[in-house]
C-alpha cells in the first residue's frame, strides 16, 4: 500500500494562499491518480482536485481558479496550491491516491471525484481560514 504523508497546512485569512505537500511511496503500478479531498466539520467528505500520472488535473467547481494541483514525480509529492481562500475551505484535508495496471478514471465534475483511495490515504491536514 502507498504511504502517504501530508505536510503544509495551517491556519490563514481569507484571501490568503497555503500550499499543501503529500508525499507518495510504493505505489503498485506505473499509472496511478493521486488528489485531495477534504472535511469539514460536521460535513461529509469531498473531492476537491485529482491528477493523473500523466499530470492531467482536474478541479471540483468550488475550487476552479482558485487551487492548483501538480506533481513532482522526481520527487514522488503532490500539491496543493490554494489561493483565494475563504472561510468555507476549512476542512482537514486528506491526500488520496488510486493505482491500476491500467490508466485510472481520474476525473472531477460537479463536487466529485473518481479518486477512491484504494492505495491508501493521508492522516489529515488541517487548513483553517478566518475571516
Amino acid at each position: 500500500q502507498v504511504q502517504l504523508v501530508e505536510s503544509g497546512g495551517g491556519s490563514v485569512q481569507s484571501g490568503g494562499s497555503l500550499r499543501l505537500s503529500c508525499s507518495a511511496s510504493g505505489f503498485a503500478y506505473s499509472n496511478y491518480c493521486m488528489g485531495w479531498y477534504r472535511q469539514a466539520p460536521g460535513e461529509e467528505r469531498e473531492g476537491v482536485a485529482v491528477i493523473d500520472s500523466d499530470g492531467s488535473p482536474s478541479y471540483t467547481e468550488s475550487v476552479k481558479g482558485r487551487f492548483a494541483i501538480s506533481l513532482d514525480k522526481a520527487k514522488n509529492t503532490l500539491y496543493l496550491q490554494m489561493n483565494s481562500l475563504k472561510v468555507e475551505d476549512t476542512a482537514t484535508y486528506y491526500c488520496a491516491a488510486d493505482s491500476t495496471p491500467s490508466a485510472p478514471i481520474c476525473i472531477c465534475s460537479g463536487s466529485w471525484c473518481s479518486l477512491n483511495g484504494l492505495e491508501g490515504w493521508g492522516q489529515g491536514i488541517l487548513v483553517n481560514v478566518s475571516s
